[in-house]
């Protein structure tokens, strides 16, 4: 390894420089040029090649996992440390992407937005009289499932919600639904939610 090592760097580093680094000497360098390739290191700088080129195909978004699998179904025969290995000697790395995440509130719209009637004032004299309704995501095996909820501010308990696949009108309309249904809140009662195109602010 120290003596690949020096060659790979001799374009940059004085041989005899690295050489008393990596405490081997100038002759040992030279003997070691000189000596044929091994079969095994043909080998792997061919899978090394193999790997730079389903790499460029699949975007860089391989690890060595995926990697094995895909040198494997090319009929390449190498285990899965070997594969390892060889990606991170010559640091060929999975690229990160973004993980999504879903958007519960749309600040960019055309729609008229209610005035803000709470005025940050989260305090309640009685139920029914102030209630607060947001959505949230879950992730599940199948995808995301969202939550809208309705919570009264005076008894901090929820009194609607709904759960679908989608953030459709029909979910929040859901939640409202079923609050209205199981308290029966009479006139003046102010429902909150944050802005955006899915939720509205009523009084």
């Amino acid at each position: 390894m120290r003596f690949a090592f020096i060659e790979q760097h001799a374009a940059t580093y004085p041989v005899r420089l690295m050489g008393r680094v990596l405490e081997v000497s100038p002759s040992g360098t030279y003997a070691w040029r000189s000596r044929p390739e091994s079969p095994r290191s043909v080998e792997n700088r061919a899978l090394v090649d193999e790997i730079w080129r389903l790499q460029a195909r699949h975007r860089g978004r391989y690890g060595s996992p995926r990697m094995h699998a895909a040198l494997q179904l090319e009929g390449h025969r190498c285990s899965r440390g070997r594969v390892e290995r060889l990606m991170c000697r010559h640091r060929i790395r999975a690229l990160a992407g973004r993980r999504f995440r879903p958007c519960t509130t749309a600040r960019r719209h055309h729609l008229a937005v209610a005035p803000n009637l709470l005025a940050q004032r989260f305090q309640a004299p009685a139920p029914n009289r102030v209630w607060l309704a947001d959505l949230t995501y879950i992730p599940t095996g199948e995808g995301w499932l969202y939550l809208a909820a309705v919570l009264d501010l005076a008894t901090r308990k929820v009194v609607g919600w709904a759960m679908r696949d989608h953030m459709r009108v029909e979910l929040t309309l859901s939640a409202l639904i079923m609050a209205v249904q199981r308290q029966r809140p009479g006139a003046g009662l102010l429902q909150h939610s944050d802005r955006g195109s899915r939720r509205s602010e009523n009084g």
